[in-house]
């Protein structure tokens, strides 16, 4: 499996793209691995928009077929958009995690993003 490498990802599986659609603002989601993992998502549970959040902070839930699996900040800071698709189609994270299958937006913080991965760091930690 490879990681795209134009994005930066968290140990608990999310990914961040710099930028977002929000001006001053990251997009984020979880990786094709995560979502393997879950397998069928069938409802998604997001924060809303104007929520400030801590990095690390469980902030959303994925559910599949399989289990529960939270969603956490990988970035502290505000959320300034979220997929309003998903609502209606869950299965978009497991059909295209990075593209449109993405869950929300972030106007981060200064300084969190030294605490992210890259995707090789990232594919290593799945290896050990």
């Amino acid at each position: 499996m490879t990681f795209p490498d134009d994005l930066k990802y968290t140990a608990e599986h999310e990914w961040v793209r710099d930028p977002g659609e929000t001006p001053g603002s990251v997009r984020v989601g979880i990786t094709s691995f995560a979502q393997d993992a879950l397998g069928d998502i069938v409802f998604v549970q997001l924060p809303e928009v104007g929520e400030t959040v801590a990095a690390g902070a469980v902030i959303g839930e994925l559910e599949s077929t399989k289990s529960v699996s939270e969603v956490y900040a990988p970035l502290g800071g505000e959320v300034v958009a979220r997929n309003e698709a998903l609502d209606a189609t869950p299965e978009l994270v497991n059909t295209d995690p990075y593209g449109e299958g993405w869950l929300f937006e972030i106007r981060a913080d200064e300084g969190g993003a030294a605490d992210l991965l890259d995707a090789d760091a990232y594919q290593a930690g799945l290896d050990t």
